[in-house]
């Protein structure tokens, strides 16, 4: 049967590959949607990989993605400062996703904006406790993901919305924060698909991000139960339009 799609964005881990390995069938499903066609663009909430990174990670686990593809919540990050035209902040973010900042004036001791990445070791008092100091000064704060713990290595893990929350509770200030499911991270994909809303599927394994994420960006959603999907995530009041139990059971909404 075929469906409406002229789109699709895919999540990156827990849909077409988690832990570093690639999903069955997901290399195959992109490879049939490119023929047929299809815009694809694959979203990350990874703040420590740049744009670049993650496209040659992508193509050495055996996709074929081109960069424009690729959004990741480093370089969404980067464009939506862009747009403030900062005068100077202090990027807290360890990795390649660091690269995506490079343009920017750099300044940890009076910035305009401190933007809260995935900062690893150096997520300690010295440095939070800086940041707090900054932001009851006047400086502003964005925070790339909302999430605040991550799975995606097999444990558990605090991740960089933890961390945004708690600077924003202990300065008294709201944060602007930009990954999915923020509506920002939705719209400029949509923007770079120039394919009307209602034409893109939007496929995740996580309903607190994707599904969510699509609901508010007015976009179609299909729940992968794979990933770190569990049962409990249908039980709330947010739903996915469609359920597969593979990502390489996509390939029949297109046929």
């Amino acid at each position: 049967m075929d469906w409406k799609f002229k789109g699709v964005m895919f999540d990156i881990n827990g849909v077409l590959e988690f832990q570093g390995k690639a999903y069955p069938g997901a290399v195959e499903l992109l490879e049939f949607l490119h023929k047929k066609g299809i815009v694809i663009r694959v979203l990350s909430n990874s703040t420590l990989k740049s744009r670049k990174v993650c496209t040659e990670k992508l193509n050495h686990h055996g996709f074929r993605v081109t960069e424009e593809e690729v959004i990741t919540a480093s370089w969404a990050t980067a464009r939506y400062l862009r747009t403030l035209k900062p005068k100077s902040c202090w990027v807290m973010l360890k990795g390649k996703g660091i690269e995506e900042f490079k343009e920017f004036n750099m300044d940890d001791e009076a910035p305009e904006f401190i933007i809260l990445g995935d900062y690893r070791e150096e997520f300690k008092f010295e440095n939070m406790n800086k940041a707090l100091k900054l932001l009851l000064q006047g400086t502003k704060l964005i925070v790339m993901i909302p999430e605040k713990v991550d799975h995606s290595l097999g444990g558990v893990e605090l991740t960089v919305g933890a961390y945004g929350k708690m600077l924003e509770d202990a300065a008294g200030i709201k944060a602007a924060y930009i990954g999915k499911p923020n509506t920002y991270m939705f719209n400029i994909t949509l923007e770079s698909m120039a394919i009307d809303r209602t034409e893109v599927l939007m496929v995740g394994d996580r309903v607190s991000t994707d599904i969510l994420g699509a609901r508010q960006a007015g976009i179609s959603s299909a729940l992968v139960k794979a990933g770190e999907f569990i049962p409990d995530d249908l039980m709330g009041d947010v739903q996915p339009d469609f359920i597969v139990d593979t990502v390489g059971d996509i390939k029949s909404f297109f046929k």
